[in-house]
């Protein structure tokens, strides 16, 4: 049902774009008493990344109660630091010479050594908080399984394919999760896991492919934004659904390339754009219907906030907004994706414009009281 979960937070793909948008998400949210009212946060792709940095770090959290509520007053410090260090590494480029030429590893065991060495240091799930409802979240991670087409959840409490199985307790490397969450393909892509088939179970019988033994011996994983760029089908029971997409439009070709690779290619992305906005479309649909809906209805009960790195701040129709559209907001959808060194402007211009959607896009669907932020979380890049 709906009102099983409280609220519900989406961190979207999109490389260290995605990751540094959805930190200036966050760093609002906190400072707006919403980060420890999560009962749910699920991402894909670079938005994992955030969100395991985000898992290791929460038991380490201060917590302070003001009157908006409880705020982190050590966020700074222990989520966003380790995440504009990582922005300034670049991980692809090492990650993919070395794979190609090692006999032993591959480019996506790379990345999962960087992961570790720069953010997770040897933890597993076990080592994820458990949830506890007001007071811990469950961090959920998505990948795609390339044997199923199916979306893989991983998470403290359990890895499940709803084709497969499910692993309770899994104690995977973190890292290599996050790996796997973010392995863009095809050069990051794919990621393994060597699993014991003894360790699933069958969901009572409805997993069609419970009984073939070679599933359940090892995945073969992708990004999760392969399945859903913006990890939504976890929140369809939260009764409050936040939704940070740092995934940009299909570019617009006047004259695509028409040989069969880059063709291929390009169908892709199309078919990718099309699933994409037609679930965009549709949140945002439930989100209208319930600000109009009567109380205690079904439509009543599906609220939520929606900002994209594509918003136009002014579309939110507040009268007062920390940031104005413009061509410097309009040209961040087109910073790149991928895991290289990002510069100290375009991680604050990220972060800030992240900030400043999640702030009116929390006021105009979510808490209509609040009032405007009024300071940027990195000033040196004001918007």
């Amino acid at each position: 049902m709906a009102d099983d979960i409280g609220t519900g937070l989406a961190l979207s793909g999109g490389g260290y774009r995605a990751m540094l948008f959805g930190l200036g998400s966050l760093w609002r949210l906190n400072e707006m008493g919403w980060l420890s009212k999560l009962d749910m946060i699920t991402s894909v792709s670079g938005g994992s990344i955030l969100n395991g940095v985000l898992a290791t770090r929460w038991m380490r959290l201060q917590w302070e109660t003001r009157p908006v509520g409880r705020v982190a007053t050590n966020f700074a410090s222990e989520v966003a630091v380790p995440i504009q260090d990582l922005a300034s590494r670049t991980l692809d480029v090492a990650a993919g010479l070395e794979g190609l030429l090692s006999l032993f590893s591959t480019i996506s065991d790379k990345i999962v050594e960087a992961y570790d060495k720069y953010l997770f240091y040897g933890a597993t799930l076990q080592d994820l908080p458990a949830f506890e409802a007001g007071k811990n979240p469950r961090f959920l991670f998505y990948a795609t399984s390339l044997q199923t087409g199916s979306s893989v959840r991983m998470e403290q409490k359990r890895l499940a394919d709803y084709k497969v199985g499910e692993i309770p307790n899994p104690k995977l490397s973190l890292a290599r999760v996050v790996a796997a969450s973010s392995a863009f393909p095809p050069v990051l892509s794919p990621v393994e896991f060597k699993l014991e088939p003894e360790l699933w179970d069958s969901f009572g019988d409805t997993a069609p492919l419970f009984d073939n033994v070679d599933y359940r011996k090892h995945l073969i994983l992708t990004d999760g934004g392969v399945y859903d760029n913006m990890g939504l089908q976890a929140l369809e029971r939260c009764h409050t659904r936040l939704v940070s997409d740092a995934g940009a439009p299909l570019d617009m070709q006047h004259d695509p390339a028409t040989d069969w690779t880059r063709q291929a290619v390009r169908v892709l992305d199309i078919v990718t754009e099309q699933t994409r906005a037609l679930r965009r479309g549709e949140l945002i649909a439930q989100f209208q219907r319930a600000r109009t809906a009567a109380p205690g209805t079904a439509d009543a009960a599906r609220r939520g906030g929606y900002w994209g790195i594509t918003t136009k701040i002014g579309a939110y129709g507040l009268k007062e907004t920390l940031a104005r559209d413009s061509d410097v907001t309009g040209a961040l959808q087109l910073i790149r994706t991928r895991l290289n060194e990002f510069s100290p402007k375009e991680q604050g211009q990220l972060i800030n414009w992240g900030y400043a959607l999640t702030d009116a896009a929390m006021r105009a669907w979510v808490v209509p009281d609040a009032t405007c932020a009024t300071a940027w979380p990195i000033a040196e890049f004001a918007l």
